[in-house]
């Protein structure tokens, strides 16, 4: 599934970037590095292209995909998605808190999406692939961020922006 390989990306790839960088490795810039990637692909990527997308453009096959009936709420979803991606697009050029308002909430929304993916497993037998196998990457994204996000304030990164 899709879902598997973007997530494994958004760990992967920062690694790759800090190990071809000659930039000192200290812990507050790997957790920084790491923060990015997973705002930009498990919130962009994930938002934009595998939300936005295909509720919006392909709400019948997405539906079919998802075990569902095709709903016009499937717009909302996707719309909702998408601007969630666009955060964490955004997320390249604006830093600090943003970074935890974007982290934060998309967290909030796959923990639900998680919770709500296995109550309908758990109650209407729904194991479509993109149902089911949703529980693991919404569960390990929401953690990935909420973990990285706790690290890179624990490292001074999550200072306040033009207030004032």
């Amino acid at each position: 599934m899709i879902g598997f390989f973007i997530v494994a990306l958004s760990v992967v790839l920062p690694l790759i970037h800090l190990a071809l960088t000659k930039a000192p490795r200290t812990k507050s810039r790997i957790v920084r590095i790491l923060l990015l990637y997973a705002l930009i692909i498990d919130v962009g990527v994930m938002g934009f292209l595998f939300g936005f997308i295909p509720h919006v453009f392909f709400p019948d096959q997405a539906a079919k995909m998802i075990g569902w009936s095709p709903s016009p709420l499937q717009f909302e979803v996707g719309v909702h998605d998408g601007a969630w991606g666009v955060l964490g697009f955004l997320c390249v050029w604006i830093g600090g808190l943003f970074w935890l308002a974007t982290g934060l909430g998309w967290s909030l929304f796959m923990l639900g999406a998680a919770g709500g993916h296995i109550y309908q497993t758990v109650t209407a037998d729904n194991y479509a692939p993109y149902h089911f196998l949703m529980i693991f990457t919404d569960g390990f994204v929401a953690l990935w961020l909420l973990g990285l996000l706790y690290l890179h304030h624990r490292c001074g990164g999550l200072q306040r922006q033009g207030a004032g």
